[in-house]
């Protein structure tokens, strides 16, 4: 008999226990590395759309004006125009439906609820409140908010101002692309530039059907017929055409709120700034 056979009798007379080989070790198992979760995606908050008689109580702001419009589209031009005129008030984009609400307490949802104000509702009147400081602030009648991302919540914009007017302005898509691309081509190369183009032009495609009354303008006509372009957008907007309008970059520097740019393409300005990073935070929820 072997050592082994004859030390594991005697161990199993005396302990009832047995000497066995160790297995050979395994290979060590690469680590997995953690994959962060994708955030999930905010679901629209309950909110009801204020009746006309309602307007008068529930809402400071009357009659904004919404620009829909992609990126780089020439958004940043029209709102510089519009912005000229002594009754428009056109800031840089606010992205206001970022501005969310939350309940501290059950305490506070109930109280809420008990006053008819959903989640939904007291996020649109913090909306409507910083619009209408905004525009009390710049001492004229109408403020125009043209942040691109608008499109994809067209219907919480329309269902929260129902007298809210909306202006959609188009861009060649081709231009739209190489515009977003040499913006920044080390963070983003054509074909993904034209893949963001189209979910834009895609969302304000959807706000063009699904909003009845709007104003359609086009980038290429208004540089090339920037007056005749604006007296119909004056018409649409009730307003008087006024010359000033065609003179915006001999206004002080308020008027530019550091949105120049040195050349036709390459400086980034602020509002380019604001419209990538909301893209990203699109992109990270799932949006896209």
């Amino acid at each position: 008999m072997s050592l082994m056979r004859n030390l594991n009798r005697a161990l199993t007379a005396t302990t009832g226990l047995q000497v066995r080989r160790a297995a050979a070790d395994a290979p060590p198992q690469p680590k997995k590395t953690a994959t962060a979760a994708k955030p999930a995606r905010r679901p629209t908050p309950v909110y009801r759309c204020p009746a006309d008689k309602d307007l008068s109580t529930d809402r400071l702001l009357r009659q904004p004006v919404f620009i829909m419009s992609p990126v780089r589209s020439g958004s940043t031009l029209l709102r510089m125009l519009l912005n000229a005129h002594s009754r428009l008030h056109s800031p840089h984009e606010l992205h206001i439906r970022r501005l969310e609400v939350d309940y501290g307490s059950k305490l506070s949802q109930r109280a809420m609820s008990a006053l008819d104000l959903e989640r939904g509702d007291l996020e649109h009147l913090l909306w409507d409140r910083v619009l209408h400081r905004e525009l009390v602030r710049s001492g004229k009648d109408f403020i125009v908010e043209k942040t691109p991302s608008n499109a994809f919540v067209y219907r919480r914009i329309r269902d929260c101002w129902p007298d809210a007017r909306f202006v959609f302005l188009l861009r060649h898509p081709v231009s739209i692309a190489q515009s977003w691309h040499e913006g920044d081509p080390d963070k983003r190369t054509y074909d993904e530039a034209a893949a963001d183009a189209l979910r834009h032009m895609k969302a304000v495609d959807n706000a063009r059907k699904g909003i009845t009354g709007g104003h359609t303008v086009r980038y290429e006509d208004i540089t090339a017929g920037p007056e005749r372009e604006l007296r119909r957008l004056c018409v649409f907007l009730g307003i008087d055409f006024e010359p000033t309008m065609l003179e915006y970059g001999r206004k002080d520097d308020s008027q530019v709120v550091a949105a120049f740019r040195l050349t036709e393409r390459g400086a980034t300005r602020a509002d380019d700034k604001m419209s990538e990073a909301a893209m990203e935070d699109r992109k990270r929820e799932g949006y896209f």
